[in-house]
């Protein structure tokens, strides 16, 4: 007697790839790492004390989670340690370690396990945890210091000098006269600012890895990036430098790089991608320009993460065979007619 053969459905997709959440989550650490040695060495161990607390905590709070929530354990997938070390460097290095653990919590038990843990998150548990400490402790989550002077010099971070410019005077000379780093202290990170944001460098070297692994498509950091340099480009009417101070301040690569980018939180199609970069970077220049917090990264990437569902409703690609409903209407009266 012959054996039967049964037809197995299933979702899509159907393809295989040798890909895991632990293999990608590895390889986002292995791209971050850069930015964290960058860190230490500009802002000394304190800067690996916080990376450290943020990364146990995070951990910590979602094995405890998964306990508590009776789930399978997931701490493996090692999401969580990317979760540690993107609040970590969101973070300035003179902040409370106890803010850190607060921190963690908000990301990894409110934001991520409550609804469902990873991949079911409405925003990045890193952003959402950052905006939270910076608005419950703005003092602490805003006292910059300069690189090595912990103790004893607070500086303001490049972002904050750029508020003070008059885009309708005469921007280069304004920018010779102010307390500004030069571009290539600003490239390499020697500046105030938060502990992984600072060096350009390391972040963009860590953007390139990720792109050759195939991690994340070049469509939201590009358009990203590239939508707030030409408005920067336009409203500083031509200025360059100004432009680039823009994009090297505060945490725009670190946001569009690694923030911007992650599955959950953004469409999976090209166009939602283009559209949810453009949109990212549009809210990042009107807050920076004219709000009055000098840094909006955080809070478009946030406000994009809500509008994300909708974003890939409108830009989805239709299937095949697919008619417009009002095509198929007039398809339907014309047969109805021709019928009479």
């Amino acid at each position: 007697m012959e054996e039967k053969k049964l037809l197995i459905v299933s979702a899509s997709p159907h393809t295989k790839a040798p890909a895991t959440t632990r293999s990608i989550m590895l390889d986002v650490i292995i791209a971050l790492l850069p930015a964290g040695i960058a860190g230490v060495a500009i802002f000394g161990l304190r800067a690996l004390a916080v990376i450290a607390v943020c990364v146990a905590s995070c951990v910590l709070f979602e094995f405890l989670s998964g306990k508590v929530m009776k789930r399978p354990l997931s701490i493996g997938d090692l999401s969580a340690v990317v979760t540690g070390l993107l609040l970590a460097y969101n973070l300035p290095v003179t902040v409370p370690l106890w803010m850190c653990v607060i921190g963690a919590f908000v990301a990894i038990v409110i934001v991520k396990m409550l609804f469902g843990g990873i991949g079911q998150n409405f925003a990045n548990p890193a952003i959402t945890a950052r905006i939270v400490l910076l608005v419950s402790f703005a003092g602490a989550m805003t006292n910059f210091t300069a690189p090595k002077a912990l103790d004893a010099v607070t500086t303001a971070t490049p972002l904050a000098a750029l508020g003070g410019i008059d885009r309708a005077g005469d921007i280069p000379a304004q920018l010779a006269a102010s307390d500004l780093p030069d571009l290539l202290k600003m490239l390499f990170g020697v500046r105030g600012g938060c502990i992984g944001e600072v060096c350009a460098a390391a972040l963009l070297l860590g953007g390139i890895y990720l792109l050759i692994r195939r991690v994340i498509s070049f469509v939201i950091p590009v358009s990203f990036i590239g939508t707030v340099a030409v408005l920067m480009f336009i409203l500083s009417r031509g200025s360059v430098t100004y432009t680039l101070y823009e994009l090297l301040g505060g945490g725009l690569l670190l946001g569009a790089i690694f923030m911007a980018t992650d599955y959950s939180t953004t469409p999976i199609n090209t166009l939602g991608k283009l559209v949810f970069g453009i949109g990212c970077g549009l809210v990042t220049t009107v807050i920076r320009l004219y709000c009055a917090l000098p840094e909006g990264v955080s809070y478009s990437i946030l406000l994009m993460n809500v509008l994300a569902p909708t974003i890939e409703h409108f830009t989805a690609p239709k299937y095949f065979g697919y008619v417009k409903q009002k095509k198929e209407k007039k398809a339907k009266k014309e047969k109805e007619a021709a019928a009479v």
